[in-house]
């Protein structure tokens, strides 16, 4: 019986030591990645102001290809959405909130549950090409989001990392204007 209650002491000053401590945790989080792309500010912009583009370097379709996306409002620009569900990957909402060619593209991200973060794109004159930076700010909810904001770096950046690439090589490989 000792034994018993020892270990139900442990697991509580564990519990109360986890959320304690979470509870003192910033909450707020930000990723950011950015990769040197030998094209015009414009060309590559116009590539992530269509969010239908976004199917030939996004890193997720490329990982899940079951996703299925359900676009909504204008082709290009603010008020553009993309709704996608899967069973890998989860479901969500993302819509332009700002696109001020050729600088930068904002956009609000719904993940239910998850979260709603804010995504941004930086266009920056680079040499002959573009230095482009993909964003991610947010806050993470519950108990335990300050942990889970120490996480979102690793968890997200390889990902950023991964589709920032791929959209290097579709943008580096179109045929000169």
């Amino acid at each position: 019986m000792r034994v018993l209650k020892l270990v139900a002491i442990v697991l509580v000053v564990f519990v109360v030591v986890v959320f304690g401590v979470g509870a003192f945790l910033s909450k707020d989080f930000q990723v950011e990645r950015s990769i040197e792309i030998d094209a015009a500010p414009e060309v590559v912009f116009d590539e992530v102001n269509s969010l239908k583009k976004w199917s030939a370097w996004s890193p997720w379709l490329a990982r899940d290809p079951s996703i299925q996306n359900i676009y909504a409002g204008p082709e290009i620009g603010v008020g553009a959405t993309v709704t996608w569900t899967s069973e890998k990957s989860g479901n969500g909402t993302q819509t332009i909130t700002l696109s001020d060619r050729p600088n930068r593209i904002e956009t609000a991200l719904d993940f239910g549950d998850m979260g709603q973060p804010n995504a941004y794109w930086m266009f920056e004159p680079s040499g002959d090409g573009v230095e482009v930076t993909w964003g991610l700010k947010g806050t993470a909810a519950g108990p335990l989001g300050g942990y889970f904001a120490k996480m979102m770096d690793g968890w997200v950046g390889a990902d950023y990392e991964d589709g920032l690439g791929r959209l290097k090589a579709v943008v580096e490989s179109m045929p000169a204007e």
